[in-house]
């Protein structure tokens, strides 16, 4: 199955909550290079991950961290809400600043996926220069419609693009 119709598979035609950090450290934003997502089937993100029934939400999403970029977090302040509604896929998700506590950062896995198929590809901490010279349709959607570091970290409520 191609990782598109994996995504559609595990995520489409229904309505996905979401956690995501905002992790900064040197001036250099943690991001997850995802494939078979996005308009070009490649995509960078913040870390983060669904909700698991049980957990509260900043308990998720240090458990998604962990899986995906090996990093130990401490979750610290809700800034916004990111909406994502494209069909097949819609996605609520719920941002906040993080901070690292420990962990070595190497590149995880996403356990939704199978072993060959896997969507996480890489995780580094770029720059806001390095994030501009991706191709837009590259980027999440709060990257695209942010123009810095602190631009993102001022960001409050709700958001919904046009996509």
């Amino acid at each position: 199955m191609d990782l598109a119709k994996q995504v559609e598979k595990l995520y489409g035609h229904r309505l996905r909550l979401r956690v995501c950090g905002i992790c900064i450290e040197d001036e250099k934003l943690l991001l997850v290079h995802h494939k078979g997502i996005g308009d070009e089937g490649d995509l960078w993100s913040p870390p983060g991950g669904g909700l698991e029934y049980g957990s509260t939400a900043p308990e998720n999403l240090k458990r998604e961290f962990l899986e995906e970029t090996g990093l130990h977090i401490v979750v610290e302040d809700q800034i916004f809400v990111h909406e994502y509604l494209r069909p097949p896929l819609h996605t609520l998700e719920v941002f906040y600043i993080v901070k690292v506590l420990g962990g070595t950062l190497y590149t995880g896995y996403d356990p939704e996926s199978e072993n060959e198929a896997q969507l996480i590809q890489h995780v580094s901490f770029l720059s806001w220069e390095e994030i501009n010279q991706k191709r837009p349709a590259q980027l999440h959607q709060i990257l695209k419609h942010s123009s810095s570091l602190q631009d993102l970290l001022c960001k409050r409520g709700y958001y919904k693009f046009n996509v």
